[in-house]
């Protein structure tokens, strides 16, 4: 077993995500089961004690691999030396509250948070950005941690790209593990687009199962509408799929993805596939050497272009709204 530990940052802790989440770090599922973790729990002054009570139960499971937990209502000290970082806290939008109360409250939670991030973790940090509009509250936070590689903040588009391949599988009757080639663009929300032009099954191009029809019509608006949906059966948010999404993320990226596959991720756009620069959009990537590498060479048709165009549009609009709100420069 290693001996120094991974030191992890999970913001929210006292939510159900987290508590979906902090289990399954614990127990090695994401840095490996010979590495030793210490966890981070921050929350607001108000949740610190149920915070307390979920490191309590961390406890009681006498996980080998935890080599501590800290519980802190300060940024500055739940990101000291934090090799990665989960930002699932978030204000919901409340009854009667504008986008821009909503945009306006998250904006100074991850302002916040990006300048702790900037100033106090380690060199190696790697974000994940759960809380909700995530692409934006990464694009917020990443703004403001200028000395941290721009790659270095992600926002979770995997659950989308888990949501396709589950929709896909069940489609073609196909084990998940045997897809590839799905990727969601855009935003996580109902403008995304989960594209299956590159879907292959067991490394061959998959031809037949998916016309078009289905595709416009069900799997797309489906996929982008699966949170909902998850609510109006539940009556609650999907909190361990979004926690076990989480989980993928990191693990990719700290242990590379399989072979030639790829997944999605949400990171800062250099202008990829005709993307804006800067914003926090999903693309194809793979992981290599802990890095995210955009995969590039692949062609878009006009159906692709217009339908990415119109969630990096929405995109653009939230990051003008956030500049107008002053939440950045």
């Amino acid at each position: 077993m290693s001996t120094t530990p991974v030191t992890v940052t999970v913001t929210g802790a006292a939510g159900k995500i987290a508590y979906s989440l902090l289990f399954r770090l614990a127990s090695g599922l994401v840095f490996g089961p010979d590495t030793p973790v210490r966890l981070r729990l921050l929350d607001i002054p108000s949740a610190v004690v149920a915070a307390e009570g979920v490191a309590m139960e961390i406890e009681d499971c006498a996980l080998p691999l935890v080599a501590g937990i800290d519980i802190t209502d300060d940024p500055v000290a739940a990101f000291d030396g934090a090799n990665a970082a989960f930002l699932v806290g978030a204000k919901p939008r409340g009854k009667g509250m504008e986008r821009a109360d909503l945009l306006t409250a998250n904006g100074a939670i991850f302002r916040d948070q990006g300048r702790a991030i900037n100033e106090h973790a380690a060199d190696d940090v790697r974000v994940v950005v759960v809380g909700n509009p995530a692409n934006t509250n990464a694009y917020i936070a990443h703004r403001h941690a200028p000395d941290v590689p721009a790659g270095r903040f992600t926002a979770l588009m995997r659950l989308d790209h888990n949501r396709a391949l589950s929709q896909l599988a069940t489609r073609l009757g196909a084990p998940v593990a045997e897809l590839d080639g799905v990727v969601v663009w855009g935003n996580h929300s109902a403008t995304q687009f989960p594209d299956v032009s590159y879907l292959t099954r067991a490394g061959r191009p998959v031809t037949a199962g998916l016309d078009h029809e289905w595709l416009v019509d069900t799997f797309i608006p489906r996929v982008a509408g699966r949170g909902a949906e998850i609510i109006s059966v539940r009556g609650s948010s999907s909190a361990a799929s979004a926690a076990g999404a989480a989980v993928d993320q990191m693990r990719d990226w700290v242990f590379g993805t399989p072979g030639d596959s790829w997944t999605t991720v949400a990171l800062p756009s250099e202008g990829q596939y005709g993307t804006v620069p800067g914003v926090v959009t999903g693309l194809p990537c793979r992981s290599r050497g802990g890095d995210w590498e955009v995969v590039d060479g692949l062609e878009l048709d006009e159906f692709q272009r217009a339908r990415i165009d119109a969630s990096v549009a929405e995109l653009v609009e939230e990051r003008d709204a956030v500049r107008g709100l002053g939440l950045i420069d």
